[in-house]
């Protein structure tokens, strides 16, 4: 028999008259929750409605592409590959060490391991889009802030994922090592990279494609890229070099959605067999 799911009390009806009120009250408390927050979202299907002629007029200004500009779109696309791939690079090698003291079972005492988890969390709580406002004041336009906005972003996601992968590792391999006398690096090295290796490869690989999903709109605060030519023509009511530059975007992305997928299922499959 499967072991019961330790959340299994999510999913269960209940068998007392006790349960039936709590999950009731639940209910209500939840329907007022979502009834509060659309009140202050202003949801309304009838503004959607009256909205909709709209959307249809624009869309209607974008077709057909121009194609025309398809050769004047084929630097600014590299350039996005280009902030995607460096983005991702300098986030991992940020991520790496700081992972190392974000990790209960690893950090040398409570307080680094607080204070690295919380800036962590402030790091990845800031959107690229304003990192990049940031890094393009700074340092100018051109795709180097967005680089650097991606870099930083990313170093407080993976180094998120990278400890918690670190702390899920099994914790006898480390004992070893330690009995045996080898050092913080030493257990490192072949104690818990082994261990994580694999996780870690697959989270690098979906936070690339995250970031070239990213990186297509950086260039709308003068961060480079494909986002740089679509804000421009949105700004001269050229549409449909709009719907252009959307396509030519949603055609990098798929790829790279699929491309990313298939390399994640091949670095799992090869983990399992490992």
């Amino acid at each position: 028999m499967h072991a019961p799911s330790r959340y299994h009390w999510v999913v269960a009806l209940p068998t007392s008259r006790r349960g039936w009120a709590q999950l009731m009250l639940f209910a209500a408390v939840s329907l007022a929750v979502l009834n509060w927050s659309a009140a202050g979202a202003q949801l309304s299907v009838r503004e959607l409605a009256n909205g909709l002629p709209q959307i249809a007029d624009f869309l209607g200004r974008t077709w057909p592409p121009d194609l025309r500009i398809l050769e004047r779109l084929v630097a600014p696309t590299i350039e996005t590959l280009q902030i995607a791939l460096w983005g991702t690079l300098l986030g991992v090698v940020a991520a790496v060490p700081v992972a190392f003291l974000a990790a209960r079972n690893l950090s040398p005492n409570p307080w680094v391991y607080q204070v690295t988890r919380q800036a962590l969390n402030v790091t990845r709580s800031i959107n690229e889009l304003i990192l990049a406002l940031v890094f393009v004041s700074a340092v100018g336009l051109g795709p180097f802030p967005g680089v650097l906005a991606l870099a930083v972003h990313g170093a407080g996601m993976l180094g998120k994922f990278f400890a918690d992968a670190i702390e899920e590792v099994d914790a006898g391999p480390l004992e070893a090592l330690r009995a045996t006398g080898a050092g913080p690096l030493q257990v490192i090295a072949f104690g818990v990279l082994p261990q994580v290796v694999t996780a870690w490869i697959a989270v690098v690989l979906y936070r690339l494609e995250v970031n070239l999903r990213s990186a297509t709109v950086l260039g709308m605060v003068g961060a480079g890229g494909l986002g740089f030519e679509l804000v421009g023509s949105l700004k001269l009511f050229k549409y449909t070099e709009t719907a252009t530059c959307i396509l030519v975007i949603t055609v990098m992305v798929v790829c790279a959605d699929g491309l990313s997928a298939r390399l994640r299922r091949w670095v799992q499959d090869e983990g399992k067999h490992a």
